[in-house]
């Protein structure tokens, strides 16, 4: 069966499976992302339609990443069984139900109960990392799975900066805000439903096909086990799965934490409006762009010398420069200087996000599903165990000094990820074999 995967990122050309699987993952997780947090640069709105309190608001802000935990530890598995594709387009079929929902709440219970339903999309993040993973080969997985999670994640970003900006436009057609804001809302709903279509169109879940077709023909697709169950299982005994599932609790969490709260901080801090304190929100989202790439770049340069355990050591890096950048953003009182140390930490947070799921598809071939869905649900374990220190503190700004030395412990279980020898021997000849293939791709394209 033939099994080659992309040894370089050809970004242009769209003949290329792997280039169109890379384009569409990411912008359906850029899609699902921009959705999931379309409702937080609009809070202030909502906040005062419905009289939140600031325990009511912290309630809306777990909601938003609690069910995550469960879709995203089940979504890996999920993949293994249905095959990335079909499993991308029906989540997005379904993530959009809420959405809409969101949009009609008439009471801060209902919109509670959607924004809670909305959190599921989240587990997009875990099949763009999926399909990526098998779409390309070692020495370029770490780039590739950073770059898709990276653009893809610029959808918060974009959702910060641009939700504001659309509330504005619906309003100028002379709709009060009470009903502008529901109008806003719909527009991720319609976007999620535009890319679950061109998912299922133009992507396929491997080199060979898809999943469906490829066992109707008698062939077992590459991804390891039988999928489903036994792919988790086997995720949830290995202790490295479990060593990243809290540095990305420690990384994406607090990113996630970021977005529910950033604009709403600086607007009630430094007497922002409601498009400053989106824009200003959107800069930290919108770090991803690069900065993710930039981490899963870095993984890759690195192991070229150091091997796996390389790619360990600078997720511990960044891991501390992300705990040191936090705890000085918490303590800025001026704007200026809250925008220059909080776009710091912001860097370093993107870029441990790219060097952990670097790291992911080495941790264990044989169930990839299920590394990938436990580790991103700790990014979501990270964001939720934020909400509720919040709720306990009472006030962002500790809290996020709280979190910053909570990060800085967490940097720990990075150094803990270590791999056997025999491991590392494996990966190494996975690692040549592609770097030769490269080559003779290389030497026949210019011949």
């Amino acid at each position: 069966m033939h099994t080659d995967k992309a040894t370089r990122l050809q970004l242009f050309d769209l003949r290329l499976v792997q280039t169109r699987v890379f384009h569409l993952t990411w912008l359906a997780f850029f899609v699902c992302f921009f959705a999931w947090f379309a409702c937080a640069p609009l809070m202030p709105v909502i906040r005062g339609e419905f009289g939140l309190t600031t325990k009511q608001i912290a309630n809306i802000n777990i909601a938003a990443v609690a069910i995550t935990i469960l879709v995203r530890l089940i979504i890996g598995p999920l993949c293994d069984r249905y095959g990335p594709r079909k499993t991308y387009t029906g989540l997005m079929l379904l993530g959009a139900i809420p959405v809409f929902g969101v949009a009609a709440a008439q009471s801060y219970e209902s919109f509670l109960f959607f924004r809670l339903l909305i959190g599921a999309v989240g587990a997009s993040f875990v099949i763009t990392q999926y399909h990526t993973s098998i779409m390309y080969a070692p020495n370029v997985v770490g780039t590739a799975n950073a770059a898709a999670a990276g653009w893809g994640n610029a959808g918060g970003g974009a959702a910060q900066a641009l939700m504001p900006l659309v509330l504005g436009a619906v309003l100028m057609f002379g709709v009060g805000e009470a009903f502008g804001w529901r109008l806003a809302l719909l527009v991720p709903g319609v976007l999620m439903l535009v890319m679950a279509f061109l998912y299922w169109r133009f992507t396929q879940d491997c080199m060979d096909g898809n999943y469906s077709d490829l066992r109707a023909a008698g062939k077992v697709p590459d991804t390891g086990k039988k999928g489903g169950w036994d792919s988790f299982k086997l995720a949830a005994g290995n202790y490295r799965v479990w060593m990243l599932f809290v540095t990305y609790g420690a990384c994406f969490g607090v990113e996630i934490f970021m977005h529910n709260v950033v604009a709403t901080y600086f607007l009630d801090n430094f007497d922002l409006s409601l498009k400053s304190a989106g824009l200003v929100a959107g800069s930290f989202g919108l770090l991803a762009l690069f900065a993710r790439a930039l981490g899963g770049w870095v993984s890759d340069q690195v192991a070229r010398r150091g091997g796996l355990d390389a790619r360990a050591l600078v997720l511990f890096v960044l891991i501390v420069g992300e705990g040191l950048g936090l705890l000085l953003f918490s303590l800025m009182d001026n704007f200026q200087l809250a925008v220059l140390s909080m776009l710091a930490f912001g860097l370093f947070t993107h870029m441990a996000c790219g060097a952990t799921y670097a790291l992911v598809p080495f941790i264990d071939r044989q169930a990839l599903g299920g590394v990938a869905g436990i580790i991103g649900a700790g990014g979501n374990v990270g964001a939720v165990a934020a909400g509720f220190l919040l709720l306990w503190v009472g006030e962002v700004q500790h809290t996020l000094f709280i979190l910053g030395a909570l990060v800085l412990v967490s940097a720990l279980c990075a150094i803990a990820v270590r791999f056997s020898a025999a491991h590392k021997a494996r990966e190494e000849e996975l690692y040549q074999e592609a770097l030769a293939q490269r080559s003779a791709q290389v030497v026949g394209g210019s011949a």
